[in-house]
C-alpha cells in the first residue's frame, strides 16, 4: 500500500482504474513518443492549489517525503567477446567401429578411412565447439571419406574449395575457410600415392565447410554481445545433419550457396557488392566541413558542390539541368538555376526540397567511396543473417538509419512512409516481433525512464504537476491517486510502485492510433501530434518508439481494411483495440545499406555508430580465428 493511505481516510475520493496493460510504470508502456512538456489549459490552471493549500483537493497539510536522486540509464554497448575456438581431439575416432545405420546408404566399412585411424590418435585442430562436436558425431557414425577417393583428393573437394574461395560474394571472408591441400595431392586424375595427411585434410575440410555453413546461416557475430540494444535469439544450426546433406549432395557449390539468406534484399545487396568490386574508385570530391549555403548567397565551395552533383546526380537530373551546368563557369554565386539543380537533387535523395545546402544535402551529393559502400553492404549482409532466411510474404520493415518504414503484401505496391525514431541518447532497439493489435484513441503509459529522468525534478518542485497536466496516476492495485499524494522519492528508489498515463485526446503523445507488437522494450509504432518533425531529413527525436507519418494508412494495411474504416473507429472517440488476425512480422532494424523495393541500394549515415561496433566485433572474431597457435 502506498504511504498515502491516511490521506484517503481523511476524505479523498479515489477512483479504481484498471492497470493499463503494457502501459504503466513498471510494466512498460513505450519509450515516450515525445519529450514530456505538458501545457496547462486555462481550466487546469484554475485548479492550481493556493499557497496555503498544498493539496489540490484542499487538504490542510502535505506529507514531506525525502527527495531521492535517481537516473534510469539506457542500454550499453559492450566490448565484444568473440566465439572462441576449442582444441578438438579426434582420439575417440581412432578405435575401429562398425559403421552405424543412418540416412546415408549402408556401405562396407571404408578401408581407407580405417587404415588412417592411427593418425587420429594424435591429430588435433582448432575449431568452433559446435563444429568439433558435429565432426566427431558424424565420423563416429559414418567412418568414411567425403573429400577423397582411392587416396586422392576428389572432385567434390575441389568444387567445395572453389566455392569457399568465393565467400566474399556473400560478404564473408574466404580466409576463414581456406584449406591447405595435403602433400602429394594433385588433380583428381593424378596417380599420386596415398598420403598419411589425407585424414587430416578430410577433417579440416569438413570443419571449414561446416564453419561456412554456420557463418552463412547465422552470421559470425552474436548480436546480443554487441549491445543491450540488440535482441535476437542466435540461430541453432544442426551441423551433424548438414554433413549428412553434404555427403548426399550432387552439387556442393549450389548447396553452399543456398546457405545464405533467401530473400530479395540479400540478393540485391550481393548484386550491388559484385558491381562495386568491379568498379574503379572515383576521384574523391571534398566540400569544406561546415559549408552552409542559402539561395542567393556566395561561396567558394560552389565549384566543388557542382562537381559533386555531376558525380552523384542521376542521368535524368543532369539532362534536365544541362543548360545550367553548361553555363556555370566556376563562380561563387548561388543563383536560381543552380538552386533548381540542387532542389532536383534533394528531391531525388528524399531530402527536404528547399535549395539550402547543409550537411545532409552535402552528404547526399558527395559520393561515398566504393570502399565505404562495400563495407556497409558487408555489414548489412551480416545483419541480415540475424533475421529469418525469408522475411515473410506480409511484413513490416523499419530501417532506422533510413528513417523509413515499408509494409509489404503480395500483389500490392509496398506502402512506405517516413518515421521518427529514437535519438542517440534513447536509441531504438534492433529486434523482430509480430504485430498483435491496433489501438484507437490510445492511452500513453509513461515509462519509468521518463518519469525518473524528466518528470521527477518537476514533481519534487510541484507534486501537483501531473494532476494539473491531466495525467492519471494510480497505485499498484489500479486505484486512482493524486500526484501530490505520491512519495516520489520512494518511486525513485523503486520502493513505491506507481503508474502514470496520459488519457486519449488531441495532445496525447501517441496521437490517435498505435500499432502494438509485444516486446520487452515497450516499443511500438504510433501517431504523433508533432507532425512538423517529419519535414526534417534527420528524424531521430523520440525516446525509442517509432512515430509514423501516415499512421492511419499503416493501421489500415495491417488490419486489411480501409483508411475510412480506421477513421471511423478513431471517430468513435473512445479507447478501443482490434486484434490482428494475420501473421505479420515486424522488423525494427538497423541497416546503413539497404535496397529500395525496386532493388536500388541506398546508403545511410551510421547515426548510432553501430557500424563501428559491428566492424570491431568482426575484427575481434578474425583475431581469434587467425591467431598463431
Amino acid at each position: 500500500m502506498l504511504a498515502v493511505a491516511g490521506v484517503f481516510a481523511a476524505g479523498l475520493t479515489d477512483t479504481a482504474i484498471k492497470p493499463a496493460k503494457a502501459q504503466g510504470f513498471f510494466n512498460g508502456g513505450g519509450f515516450a513518443a515525445q519529450r514530456y512538456r505538458p501545457r496547462l489549459s486555462q481550466r487546469s490552471r484554475a485548479r492550481r492549489p493556493s499557497t496555503g493549500s498544498p493539496f489540490w483537493w484542499g487538504g490542510s497539510s502535505q506529507p514531506q517525503y525525502p527527495q531521492v536522486k535517481a537516473y534510469v540509464s539506457s542500454p550499453k554497448y559492450f566490448t565484444y567477446k568473440p566465439d572462441l575456438l576449442n582444441q578438438i581431439s579426434f582420439k575417440a575416432l581412432a578405435e575401429t567401429k562398425v559403421a552405424a545405420a543412418g540416412p546415408l546408404p549402408t556401405q562396407p566399412l571404408d578401408a581407407a578411412f580405417d587404415a588412417a585411424r592411427a593418425e587420429l590418435e594424435t591429430f588435433e585442430m582448432q575449431a568452433l565447439p559446435e563444429v568439433g562436436a558435429a565432426l566427431i558425431a558424424h565420423y563416429k557414425r559414418y567412418p568414411e571419406f567425403l573429400w577423397a577417393d582411392k587416396g586422392h583428393v576428389n572432385a567434390r573437394a575441389y568444387e567445395a574449395i572453389t566455392a569457399l574461395k568465393g565467400a566474399e560474394r556473400f560478404g564473408l571472408s574466404s580466409e576463414d575457410y581456406a584449406v591447405e591441400l595435403p602433400a602429394g595431392s594433385a588433380a583428381p586424375a593424378s596417380s599420386a600415392q596415398i598420403e598419411p595427411s589425407l585424414i587430416a585434410f578430410e577433417l579440416t575440410m569438413s570443419a571449414k565447410v561446416l564453419t561456412f555453413v554456420l557463418d552463412a546461416n547465422r552470421g559470425r557475430i552474436d548480436p546480443n554481445r554487441l549491445s543491450g540494444y540488440h535482441d535476437f535469439k542466435r540461430k541453432k544450426i544442426d551441423l551433424a545433419a548438414a554433413l549428412v546433406e553434404i555427403a548426399a549432395a550432387t552439387d556442393i557449390a549450389s548447396y553452399l550457396d543456398a546457405k545464405s539468406p533467401d530473400n530479395e534484399a540479400f540478393a540485391a545487396l550481393a548484386s550491388e557488392l559484385e558491381q562495386l568490386r568491379g568498379l574503379e574508385t572515383p576521384q574523391t570530391i571534398k566540400i569544406a566541413e561546415g559549408t552552409f549555403l542559402r539561395p542567393g548567397e556566395q561561396s567558394p565551395e560552389l565549384v566543388n558542390i557542382v562537381a559533386a552533383i555531376k558525380q552523384s546526380g542521376s542521368a535524368a537530373l543532369l539532362e534536365e539541368h544541362q543548360a545550367a551546368l553548361d553555363a556555370y563557369a566556376d563562380g561563387s554565386a548561388y543563383g536560381e538555376e543552380l538552386v533548381a539543380l540542387v532542389k532536383g537533387l534533394q528531391k531525388e535523395k528524399g531530402l527536404s526540397v528547399d535549395g539550402v545546402i547543409g550537411k545532409n544535402t552535402i552528404r547526399a551529393m558527395v559520393p561515398e567511396s566504393n570502399a565505404g559502400k562495400i563495407a556497409k553492404i558487408e555489414l548489412a549482409m551480416e545483419r541480415l543473417r540475424w533475421l529469418p532466411r525469408q522475411l515473410g510474404p506480409r511484413h513490416v520493415f523499419i530501417n532506422q538509419p533510413a528513417f523509413k518504414v515499408t509494409y509489404f503484401e503480395p500483389g500490392k505496391d509496398p506502402l512506405s512512409m517516413r518515421v521518427v525514431v529514437g535519438k542517440k541518447s534513447n536509441q531504438t532497439n534492433f529486434f523482430m516481433d509480430k504485430i498483435e493489435k491496433v489501438e484507437y484513441n490510445p492511452y500513453w503509459g509513461v515509462p519509468r525512464s521518463i518519469i525518473i529522468n524528466e518528470m521527477l525534478p518537476q514533481l519534487y518542485a510541484d507534486p501537483n504537476y501531473l494532476d494539473r497536466a491531466g495525467y492519471e496516476v494510480s497505485d499498484a492495485s489500479g486505484r486512482r491517486v493524486s500526484s501530490s499524494s505520491v512519495n516520489w522519492g520512494g518511486v525513485a528508489a523503486k520502493q513505491v510502485p506507481i503508474n502514470v498515463r496520459q488519457p486519449p485526446g488531441a495532445r496525447n503523445a501517441l496521437g490517435r492510433v498505435k500499432i502494438l507488437f509485444p516486446n520487452k522494450h515497450a516499443i511500438y509504432m504510433h501517431d504523433t501530434p508533432q507532425r512538423h518533425l517529419f519535414e526534417r531529413d534527420t528524424r531521430a527525436f523520440s525516446h525509442g518508439c517509432v512515430r509514423l507519418h501516415q499512421p492511419r494508412e499503416m493501421a489500415a494495411a495491417v488490419l486489411g481494411k480501409s483508411v475510412e474504416y480506421v477513421d471511423a473507429r478513431i471517430g468513435e472517440g473512445r479507447n478501443a483495440s482490434e486484434e490482428i488476425d494475420a501473421d505479420i512480422p515486424v522488423y525494427v532494424s538497423y541497416f546503413t545499406a539497404w535496397p529500395e523495393p525496386d532493388g536500388t541500394v541506398r546508403f545511410y549515415e551510421d547515426m548510432y555508430d553501430r557500424d563501428d561496433y559491428l566492424t570491431r566485433a568482426i575484427k575481434a572474431t578474425n583475431s581469434v580465428r587467425h591467431a598463431e597457435i
